[in-house]
């Protein structure tokens, strides 16, 4: 029986994996092939490899883990997670079953679009939420930003970056809150998107009308947890549809811990969805696992 059962295999999976190896602890990581940045082409804002393709990052680090002979890779996915006697049990869709004593969960959160026609095609290559991922490759051109919920705080943040911006508020928002975007200097789109559509090197926004933009980013997305397991093992959310956990990634659940995107401490104000920002979860989360098995 391993040390710990890792349970999915981005950025944090793959560190956590990396840091047990490096202590030679025993360590199972099951690799569902479903990642958040999937549709992505490249990584951004991820230092020494800026402009990686997100592939060729996690086939680099599935050969490093090759040399570290306590870590087994694994494909396919987990159906269930339950407390045992020995500390976990683990299913398989193939009906087969692993346990060990921790459980690291570092499945992520998935996106739920909004039901833009079109816009599904362009997630990820033309369409994204995060600035600091995906704002500088438009720089100087026209970007829109899709919904009226956050848009005044995503224009704020890419108003440095881009020439200009107009935003597609759907009719969400008032006339307060539009003229608060216009001074800004954004131009305000009320009329329903109908649909988006790749168009040249850009997107074509229906909007009562056609506009070209360079981009869109969409604020009025939602995320959910990828994974049913922690409601599963009942584990303590945050109002974020995070998991809570503590400094070093440890969940409500004593033997089960979590690491990315799809948890963080009841202190920060929200999920923070970055490569950088979830391989150091998955290292602090490692690094918590190998000091209580060191006291065990």
């Amino acid at each position: 029986m391993r040390d710990v059962i890792i349970i999915g295999a981005g950025p944090a999976g793959l560190q956590a994996a990396l840091t047990l190896g490096r202590m030679h602890r025993t360590a199972l990581v099951v690799d569902s092939g479903e990642y958040r940045n999937g549709p992505v082409l490249h990584m951004h804002n991820v230092v020494a490899n800026d402009g990686t393709p997100p592939a060729e990052f996690r086939a680099t680090a599935r050969a490093q883990l090759a040399a570290y002979e306590t870590i087994t890779l694994r494909e396919g996915s987990v159906t269930a997670v339950s407390p045992a006697d020995d500390g976990f049990a683990v299913r398989f869709a193939d009906g087969t079953t692993e346990h060990a004593p921790r459980v690291l969960l570092a499945t992520g959160m998935a996106d739920d679009l909004p039901a833009v026609p079109g816009l599904a095609e362009l997630w990820g290559l033309r369409a994204f939420t995060c600035p600091f991922c995906d704002g500088h490759e438009f720089a100087g051109r026209r970007v829109g930003v899709l919904g009226g919920g956050r848009a005044e705080h995503l224009v704020r943040m890419l108003r440095p970056i881009v020439g200009s911006l107009t935003v597609f508020d759907g009719g969400e928002l008032d006339a307060q809150a539009r003229s608060a975007l216009e001074e800004l200097g954004a131009d305000v789109h009320s009329a329903p998107v109908t649909a988006v559509a790749a168009h040249d090197d850009g997107v074509r926004v229906s909007a009562g009308g056609e506009v070209d933009v360079g981009a869109l980013f969409v604020t009025n997305g939602t995320t959910r947890q990828r994974a049913p397991f922690p409601e599963q093992l009942g584990l303590r959310m945050l109002p974020s549809g995070a998991i809570e956990i503590d400094e070093f990634g440890r969940t409500s659940l004593p033997g089960v811990s979590a690491a990315g995107d799809l948890a963080h401490r009841a202190a920060v104000p929200g999920i923070m969805a970055a490569v950088t920002i979830a391989a150091a979860a998955g290292q602090l989360a490692a690094a918590g696992i190998v000091q209580e098995l060191a006291m065990a």
